[in-house]
């Protein structure tokens, strides 16, 4: 069975001990916090045909069936790639099968994650099977990013914020989860995830910290012109995408505070840190502002699954960021 985790104990209670379900959910809130989890325990617990208490009892016909995969009222709808869009015609199956009957008596069972990547075809299919739900059906979409639903899918769902865990819980989870890491490399990592536990133990595992450590060597050489834009372009092509975007708007606002407050704590990871000040000191905030708004615009299209050539983007980035330093400020 799905684990809770210690931040989501008194949500799951609430959720969990309802004595009537809504026919749709949207479990929303940042990556990495363990929504999926959440999802599939209820799931579990809304198929289980002789509950005990807030679980699922694990012993019926229908939990035997759920772990093995072979649940005939459970339907499961993710992009047939990862990072790829939900199409149109995947939710016409699901569509078809909540119009079905349940087939074990109880409850039928829809998780859909991640509720963003349906397409605009996709969404609008799905609207009809949240308006009006067959039978005794539960929706269980899952969003990493509400903004970008469509109005009209949100307010069919009852919209249910997931828990993120403060530093203190997230990093006492975390020793328990990378025993081998110190603790500042545990706080390193807290920090890239943007304090979501699931996603640096993700980002751990991905070698985070190594390809970190190469971007910021790259940045360095790239200010110091020991290495070209396209050099660089060319030798992060590998790298995920988003994480690059994501430090690269982190370090643009970072820059943009500290030309407000002149506060050299402010400035993030101590990797950086210095290489920010000295960009923040030497470059005219109307500039710097140009450039956050660029990457902001890219980030979105990156997140969006635009069909993007990654080695020009990276060299328009690199362009950008080796001409922010000027020798007078505005």
């Amino acid at each position: 069975m799905a684990e809770i985790y210690p931040w989501q104990t008194s949500l799951w209670q609430q959720l969990a001990g309802r004595a009537q379900h809504a026919h749709a959910y949207l479990l929303h809130g940042p990556a990495g916090i363990g929504k999926r989890a959440l999802a599939e325990r209820l799931m579990a617990r809304l198929l289980c045909l002789s509950p005990n208490g807030l679980d699922a009892c694990g012993q019926c016909k229908s939990c035997h069936l759920l772990a093995a995969g072979t649940h005939p009222d459970n339907f499961v709808l993710e992009p047939e790639e990862a990072d790829k869009p939900i199409k149109v015609d995947q939710v016409r199956e699901l569509v078809e099968f909540v119009v079905q009957t349940a087939q074990l008596g109880g409850r039928k069972v829809v998780l859909l994650e991640p509720a963003e990547a349906m397409n605009l075809n996709a969404a609008n299919a799905l609207l009809k099977s949240l308006e009006e739900p067959s039978g005794n059906t539960v929706l269980l979409l899952i969003s990493h990013q509400p903004s970008r639903l469509l109005p009209t899918i949100k307010s069919r769902c009852v919209q249910q914020a997931c828990p993120l865990p403060g530093p203190g819980e997230s990093l006492a989870w975390l020793a328990g989860a990378l025993p081998q890491a110190s603790e500042e490399e545990r706080r390193e990592l807290l920090t890239l995830a943007a304090g979501s536990p699931l996603m640096a133990l993700r980002l751990q595992e991905q070698g985070v910290r190594e390809q970190r450590a190469e971007v910021v060597e790259g940045v360095k050489k790239l200010l110091k012109q020991q290495a070209t834009p396209s050099q660089l372009a060319e030798s992060w092509k590998a790298l995920p995408m988003k994480l690059l975007f994501d430090w690269f708007c982190d370090w643009a606002q970072l820059m943009l505070r500290y030309q407000l407050t002149q506060d050299e704590e402010g400035l993030g990871l101590a990797d950086m840190r210095k290489v920010l000040q000295y960009l923040a000191d030497k470059t005219p905030q109307p500039k710097v502002l140009v450039v956050q708004s660029w990457l902001l615009e890219q980030r979105q299209k990156v997140i969006g699954k635009a069909n993007l050539n990654p080695v020009l983007l990276l060299e328009a980035l690199l362009v950008q960021w080796a001409a922010l330093p000027s020798s007078e400020r505005g």
